[in-house]
């Protein structure tokens, strides 16, 4: 334990190439509480000091929260550390041409603003900003969470000093104050607050049997119907399946498959039920799904196109009914990614950002898959005829990344998985709090019954 401590607090020194003076590069850690508060703070100042010449300022904040320095470790290595170092950890947006700003409201975990150590100093530095970057240093002032989280009062108004001027002027008092307006702190609860509190995860599976798969019969065939080991999409199933069920309380699983003829009379379909049953199209855990894709492969006959709104739109259509925060729906595609339907898929997707729903896509083969990143919208959010998604719920995931050069190995499970499962909880609580929703409280942990031994007398 004592040689665990010792390596989170060190410093650490790389050299580089022997004989030649590359530079230091000094590596410190900290241990994170566990604190999971968060504070929402406004700050406002009064009388800044002019820096533009034309104009007055545009002042922005930059908050540092002071880091554990090893200096006795440095000191053994021949370091000296003269101040005490700080960190980054948030700024303020810039208000234009002015010396009495009123800065946005911001939020920031305190695990961030002082790592749970309520004491800690904070420091606040001030800045005038300028188009090329050179932002002019106006002043400065230290705090700590304690003394912010007085609120507003006169214990949280802040003489803003610029040491330089202070050590030329001997007439100089400050560069302006800083008030704090509000300060509330709110308690931040995690994806599996929800789950211990009783919110159900529902996963629907939907698979691509279009013809652009190739023919099962064909080796091929991303499809391919081998009896002596799985094909693309039987592995990405399994692989995926095995992760996400562990999430999904009754392991049962709508499973549905589009861009198929279906017997007997040959109809297209772009949402079938894989077991036959559209009534109760539930299947038994991931084997249910395997067994169903394997059958349907048999009955169907591969065509197109490959749309993907109606499976969305299946699974809106039931997200919708349900907004309380007691279910989650997220639908696993499973698909080569040669999508036909992109307006239609993008209509569907900016639609069901609205609703408790999440999707996964996870591209099988060969293809180049851009269409599927731009559904995942992680540069660009999702839009449609003018409407952009209220949020991102699209994560893809190329199956290939994590399979050996055979295709019939999976190289990490650990990776697939945290890829995979990525963006879930932070897309279901994005849902909650705009929803309002929290947790329910966590049922008491199960008693067994004190059974009393009874003798007859």
């Amino acid at each position: 334990m004592e040689r665990i401590v010792k390596d989170m607090t060190s410093h650490e020194r790389y050299r580089g190439i022997p004989g030649k003076k590359c530079g230091t590069i000094i590596l410190t850690a900290e241990e994170l509480n566990c604190c999971r508060d968060a504070v929402l703070m406004q700050f406002c100042a009064n009388k800044l000091d002019k820096k533009d010449f034309f104009g007055k300022s545009d002042p922005f904040l930059v908050f540092y929260r002071s880091n554990e320095d090893g200096s006795d470790v440095a000191a053994t290595m021949g370091l000296t550390i003269l101040n005490k170092s700080f960190t980054i950890c948030h700024k303020t947006e810039v208000v234009k041409n002015t010396l009495n700003p009123v800065w946005q409201a911001f939020k920031i975990s305190v695990r961030a603003l002082c790592n749970g150590d309520y004491d800690r100093t904070i420091k606040v530095e001030v800045y005038d900003w300028d188009r090329d970057g050179s932002h002019d240093f106006i002043g400065e002032f230290t705090t700590s969470y304690r003394e912010l989280s007085r609120g507003q009062s006169q214990f949280n108004v802040y003489e803003v000093v610029n040491p330089k001027k202070k050590g030329k002027k001997k007439k100089y008092s400050n560069s302006g104050t800083v008030t704090l307006l509000s300060f509330l702190v709110e308690t931040e609860v995690s994806f599996l607050d929800y789950i211990k509190g009783g919110t159900q995860i529902n996963f629907t599976v939907a698979i691509d049997f279009t013809a652009s798969n190739g023919n099962p019969a064909q080796p091929t065939s991303l499809h391919y119907m081998n009896p002596y080991q799985l094909n693309a999409y039987g592995m990405a199933l399994k692989a995926v399946g095995e992760i996400v069920q562990d999430y999904d309380s009754d392991k049962m699983f709508p499973a549905l498959g589009f861009g198929a003829k279906l017997p007997p009379d040959g109809r297209i379909s772009h949402e079938f039920a894989l077991n036959g049953n559209p009534q109760n199209p539930y299947c038994d855990g991931i084997e249910g799904v395997m067994e169903a894709y394997y059958r349907s492969l048999k009955s169907v006959q591969l065509y197109g196109p490959t749309n993907f709104a109606p499976v969305i739109n299946h699974v809106a259509r039931y997200a919708s009914s349900v907004k309380d925060g007691s279910q989650y729906f997220v639908l696993l595609i499973v698909t080569d990614g040669v999508i036909s339907d992109m307006a239609q898929t993008k209509e569907s997707i900016v639609n069901a950002s609205k609703l408790p729903m999440s999707i996964i896509i996870v591209g099988v083969g060969p293809a180049e898959f851009d269409a599927m990143v731009e559904l995942d919208g992680d540069d660009v959010r999702v839009s449609s005829r003018g409407k952009y998604a209220e949020r991102d719920i699209v994560q893809f995931v190329p199956f290939r990344d994590y399979i050996d050069r055979s295709g019939n190995h999976v190289l990490s499970m650990a990776r697939l998985a945290k890829d995979v499962l990525a963006e879930i909880p932070e897309q279901f609580l994005s849902y909650m709090r705009a929803r309002g929703i929290k947790p329910s409280p966590a049922p008491p942990p199960y008693t067994p019954p004190t059974h009393v031994l009874q003798t007859q007398i």
